[in-house]
């Protein structure tokens, strides 16, 4: 959890689970937060630093934050658009992340599967070629993974899903 996912943004000062810590960093995500426009004209750029820095948290183990800053994004894309469906993809991943940690693995593993029908879903939409964050995705190797943690007998805290870095473009 020591590198930042973004040069210009500082990770949180911990990790929150809910139940656990008292309260969140709302300040170091409302930095982020600030990035996010008020509506994405067409597509959601690939490089946006708050959607990078959401993914990058994800994969830092800051699971609750990246879930807030990804739908800070999702809530500014077009509507109908292929990235609020991938984004809401991300979302459930890092919510199952967290139920991970929280040793809830039922429930994670309910939103695993949720997660995958929506990568199921953008699967079937046409590729724009905007150059949008879903048309650059690796969408299959996503989720491929999922179904790999889905065919388990059982989940464990280990079985946390990284997806920023299968997003690199």
């Amino acid at each position: 959890m020591s590198v930042p996912p973004s040069a210009s943004l500082a990770l949180p000062r911990w990790a929150y689970v809910p139940g656990v810590e008292c309260e969140a960093d709302h300040d170091t995500l409302a930095m982020a937060k600030a990035l996010v426009p008020a509506r994405f004209n067409g597509f959601v750029p690939a490089r946006h630093p708050a959607l990078r820095y959401g993914l990058g948290l994800n994969d830092s183990g800051f699971f609750w934050e990246s879930h807030e800053i990804l739908e800070a994004v999702w809530a500014a894309a077009p509507q109908g658009g292929r990235e609020r469906i991938l984004l809401r993809a991300c979302i459930q991943i890092a919510n199952a992340n967290l139920k991970l940690r929280m040793g809830r693995f039922h429930a994670a593993s309910r939103l695993f599967g949720e997660a995958l029908a929506e990568l199921d879903e953008l699967g079937v939409r046409k590729v724009t070629g905007a150059g949008g964050f879903a048309d650059a995705f690796p969408t299959a190797a996503l989720a491929g993974l999922l179904r790999t943690k889905l065919a388990l007998p059982a989940l464990s805290t280990a079985d946390w899903v990284a997806i920023g870095g299968l997003g690199r473009t």
